[in-house]
């Protein structure tokens, strides 16, 4: 029987094919049996959740989203709720619990034996956004003055396998990080060699209180797939793997990307948000940009005699104000990148205003150029006629290109940098938001480099 077979008997409420896989008839990884569930109604998907045998259930687990989780633990009875959460690995544990807040936690909490229980308090007093918040507690140590075949047989039977036991840690009596070994370095020397002789010395770590983006960083900078995480004495409270640290990653991205498009976060995947919830995130920001698009019209009013003079104007005002806007939106996607790369910071603002103003500079002119050969090029051929004063009109044209496309650019750039000096989300600087900024603002611009152009002929 292949996946595709077993989608469809689950679709039809026949689960029967999942406890064949619990047998491990077919070896099947559990995030594909996760997808499976994922993909149908709710429902059905705790159903077919209840029927796996309850090992495996430990195993699919981890890889389900949140909202299931919390639908399935709530529907399950009591003793296997316990059970699953309790078997869980303590980094799966605690991104379960960390999704919960007030009374929800309260509840779930109970579910939990003592010793499960005081050590994730003691990790939920650590902020949201620290590494403490991710590590996994089971992991291997041992002492530096014992052999390589002391050290593998201490493994053997004091450790159990787990995706943490790819690095084994060197400690002292009193728990503090010496160093790591990979365990190809136990296969690959002498079995009467000391621990101590197979050390390099040279061990990165992070701390508790590290930030989760600080972790990102480290994995990249150092290309591994574990991480020690110590407290300030340097004694060893657990391990951070990469793919814990790739779900950070993603979940930031995800964010980012959502603030940027104009919204807030979702809490949940899109397919699971829920409709009336859904619009509540895009609702708030539609309507302050609507808000700050009205100014648009108000700006428009404000030049209405201009407009009335040379009605010719109001024929390039989505030109200007577009071209605007989309050279804002570029440089903040850029700017919020780069400060999420960390290949910013607000301490190179200068850099970024000089380096925008120049880009500003350069586009503005490739577009004016591109604008005045229009204007030309149209009345030339007689596609349209702009009148006797057509040179001034792409004249006016050119110049306000220059001149939005340059504010355009700086604004995108140094928004981004303002709100991180203030210690908010740069991706709330979205696209949406600095275009409207420059839409309104460009407006001004234009109107008043055509009054300075075009008075004594036009206006």
């Amino acid at each position: 029987m292949n996946l595709k077979d077993i989608k469809k008997k689950l679709l039809s409420g026949d689960f029967s094919s999942l406890l064949w896989f619990g047998e491990d008839k077919r070896k099947i990884h559990p995030t594909e049996v996760a997808k499976m569930l994922t993909a149908l109604p709710v429902s059905n998907a705790i159903e077919a959740f209840k029927s796996l045998p309850t090992r495996t259930e430990v195993r699919v687990f981890p890889y389900l989203d949140h909202l299931l989780q919390k639908k399935i633990t709530k529907a399950a009875a009591h003793e296997r709720a316990s059970y699953i959460l309790n078997e869980l690995s303590s980094d799966d544990r605690m991104n379960f619990f960390t999704s919960l807040k007030g009374v929800e936690l309260s509840f779930f909490l109970d579910f939990l034996n003592e010793k499960n229980k005081s050590a994730l308090h003691g990790l939920l007093g650590y902020p949201d956004k620290s590494v403490a918040r991710l590590i996994n507690t089971d992991f291997a140590t041992i002492e530096k003055e014992v052999t390589v075949a002391e050290a593998c047989e201490h493994l053997r039977k004091n450790h159990k396998d787990s995706e943490a036991a790819n690095v084994i840690y060197v400690v002292d009596k009193d728990g503090k990080l010496i160093d790591d070994i990979p365990v190809r370095r136990f296969v690959l020397n002498e079995p009467e060699k000391k621990i101590a002789d197979i050390l390099d010395g040279f061990c990165i770590s992070l701390k508790m209180t590290d930030s989760k983006e600080d972790a990102i960083v480290k994995f990249k900078e150092y290309d591994r797939v574990v991480l020690p995480v110590v407290n300030q004495e340097n004694v060893l409270l657990g391990v951070l793997t990469v793919d814990d640290v790739l779900d950070v990653a993603e979940q930031r991205d995800t964010k980012e990307i959502q603030n940027f498009g104009g919204m807030e976060s979702l809490d949940y995947p899109y397919v699971k948000t829920k409709f009336f919830s859904l619009i509540k995130k895009r609702a708030g920001w539609l309507v302050v940009l609507f808000i700050g698009e009205m100014l648009t019209a108000t700006a428009m009013g404000y030049f209405d005699i201009e407009i009335s003079k040379a009605v010719v104007l109001a024929l390039f005002v989505p030109l200007i104000i577009s071209s605007g806007g989309n050279s804002g939106s570029q440089a903040a996607t850029l700017i919020i990148r780069a400060m999420a790369l960390k290949e910013l910071t607000i301490k190179d603002w200068w850099f970024v205003m000089r380096r925008e103003i120049f880009s500003g500079l350069t586009l503005g002119l490739i577009l004016g150029l591109i604008g005045f050969i229009r204007i030309a090029v149209w009345q030339h051929f007689h596609w349209y006629n702009y009148g006797e004063h057509w040179f001034l009109v792409a004249i006016t044209i050119f110049f306000s290109l220059i001149g939005i496309i340059m504010w355009g650019t700086l604004s995108g750039s140094m928004v981004p940098m303002v709100l991180k000096r203030f210690k908010l989300d740069p991706a709330t600087s979205s696209a949406p938001l600095v275009a409207t900024l420059v839409d309104v603002t460009g407006l001004f611009i234009y109107f008043s480099i055509a009054a300075i152009i075009l008075k004594g002929t036009l206006l």
